[in-house]
């Protein structure tokens, strides 16, 4: 693969990291703020517009592995993880309209600062924790990984000194830049990750004949988005209900992703900003998964050669693209983990200096903050390379258990913030009971599914259930416990929970938002819904 890169290609990867430091030294150094104050640096001033916003919430959320998993799944067995990009579309609706005015309202840099305001110190705690060792134990170490991957396959360089360059190049802008950095040099990448998925796109269906003749190729089954309820991996059970669920967690509810409408100007910009991303997320299908359909295609009538799946997007690229071409998609690559991966940074070092650092120290100065939060970011890279000999020591099957921690313990977080909105009368031991038992029984569920072949009867079937199921139990499971829970404490007062429920929000509510905005954020909202409806109708096999 390396030999297939020319000279072109090598000076579009080139001018691709010389234009993400210009960017990111541009928004770094505009405003004095970003460097001096922690609303700056971690909020970017708060001053975000929507279109920026967007962009980086479809750039954070896409890493190089997603690309390569997405085109690798599609070409294993169709479009239906494409799903998750897609529901994530309506999630995106629920944020901007459900969650945003609470976050903005209350003024919070943090999730757990929420849950405090909402619950209580403690669940503040829990989920400050629970975040930084999600962070630095998966995705940025993962990040890092697939970095090193990228160079070493596609550029012929060593995985470790692609590693290092990675980080090392993501690291700096954002230290020195902060969040104003990461989102701006996101939107860029957003234009460069789609302007590559679609040239690899069209590219391979013209040499397959067009969409007609990759339909009859790939078969019917190969389309349905819809899979029987017994399907191991997609159920549309698990798709309709439980995925909804890990959705509002990761969408609504992680730092990761939260922080960038936290940046916002006002309510409307972070509104829309979520609504743009929700239309951003319809692409991923087409221009992620369909590659990997073309590559199976090709396969078929033999002008590939396509020894896994995994390789689909990788093959598409040596075989179909054009020199320059691939340098595009190379750099596409690379704008996809260089994103999630300053978004991560960034996030995990805000919580790290904000929920940690100034709760040890509250009276620390804004520049100290600011000073803690670079000093975080160093750290979470040298604790991102030195856990990266750790997953390629670890067996993939075990890395994927790691990785579905998250996903076993994300819904008690769920219902916690989502619950919480909605009913006054949970308090703190409830969100804590709930946040406890969530714990139990996801890493319960984890152990169990590690040992799954020396159990029997009811341990069998609880480490066997598809884990999109088992979020739905679990889910409501938590829900009863936090409900039940509350009621054997005192409800919190009305001033207490102001600006953090709708019902001692909505008596002291004032217009907070520009009635035209809304009115025409309603109809992109309804247009939004339409087309994925009709995906959904179209990819029904």
């Amino acid at each position: 693969m390396p030999k297939i890169l020319g000279n072109i290609d090598y000076f579009i990867i080139l001018l691709y990291f010389i234009v993400v430091f210009l960017i990111a030294w541009w928004a770094a150094f505009r405003e004095k703020s970003t460097r001096e104050t922690s609303s700056g640096y971690f909020l970017a001033g708060r001053n975000v517009g929507w279109f920026v916003i967007g962009a980086s919430l479809f750039a954070s959320n896409i890493g190089s592995e997603h690309l390569v998993g997405l085109a690798g799944t599609g070409a294993a067995s169709g479009v239906a993880v494409a799903q998750f990009e897609i529901l994530a579309s309506f999630i995106l609706l629920i944020l901007g309209w459900v969650f945003v005015p609470f976050y903005l309202k209350s003024q919070v840099y943090t999730m757990p600062e929420f849950l405090e305001r909402r619950y209580s110190p403690g669940a503040r705690t829990y989920l400050t924790w629970i975040s930084i060792i999600g962070y630095v134990l998966t995705k940025i170490s993962v990040t890092i990984a697939a970095g090193g991957i990228v160079f070493e396959t596609l550029l012929g360089i060593n995985f470790w000194t692609g590693a290092i360059i990675v980080v090392v190049a993501t690291g700096i802008y954002t230290i020195f830049g902060g969040l104003r950095a990461v989102i701006f040099t996101d939107m860029m990448q957003t234009f460069v990750l789609i302007a590559g998925s679609v040239t690899v796109t069209v590219i391979g269906l013209n040499a397959l004949g067009g969409w007609d003749k990759m339909y009859e190729i790939a078969g019917s089954d190969f389309f349905n988005l819809w899979k029987p309820m017994s399907d191991p991996d997609f159920p549309w059970t698990g798709i309709l209900f439980g995925a909804p669920i890990l959705g509002v967690w990761y969408w609504c509810t992680d730092q990761f992703i939260v922080q960038r409408v936290l940046s916002a100007e006002n309510q409307d910009q972070a509104r829309r900003g979520a609504i743009f991303g929700g239309f951003l997320k319809v692409l991923p299908l087409f221009i992620f998964v369909i590659p990997g359909v073309i590559a199976y295609s090709l396969a078929q009538t033999g002008q590939i050669k396509l020894d896994h799946s995994d390789a689909a997007l990788p093959v598409l690229v040596g075989a179909l693209l054009p020199v320059g071409f691939r340098g595009l998609v190379v750099a596409g690559l690379l704008a996809a983990l260089m994103s999630s991966l300053s978004s991560v940074f960034n996030s995990c070092s805000t919580l790290i200096a904000l929920d940690v650092y100034k709760k040890v120290k509250p009276e620390t100065s804004e520049k100290r903050l600011v000073l803690v939060g670079q000093i975080a970011t160093g750290l979470l890279v040298i604790l991102g390379l030195l856990w990266i000999p750790f997953i390629k020591s670890i067996s993939g099957q075990l890395y994927k258990y790691l990785q579905s921690v998250q996903a076993y313990i994300s819904p008690p977080i769920a219902a916690v913030f989502l619950l919480g909105l909605f009913i006054k009368r949970l308090n703190g031991r409830g969100a804590m009971a709930s946040l406890i038992v969530g714990f139990i029984l996801g890493i319960g569920r984890l152990v169990a599914e590690i040992n799954k072949d020396q159990l029997s009867g009811l341990l069998y079937n609880y480490a066997d259930i598809n884990f999109l199921h088992f979020a739905v139990f679990l889910f409501i499971i938590c829900s009863v416990v936090l409900i039940v829970a509350s009621l054997t404490a005192p409800q919190p007062s009305d001033e207490k929970l102001k600006n953090l429920t709708y019902a001692t929000t909505l008596k002291t509510a004032k217009l907070e938002y520009d009635p035209l905005w809304r009115r025409h954020d309603v109809l992109l909202s309804v247009i939004l819904s339409l087309i994925v409806f009709a995906i959904w109708i179209y990819f029904r096999g």
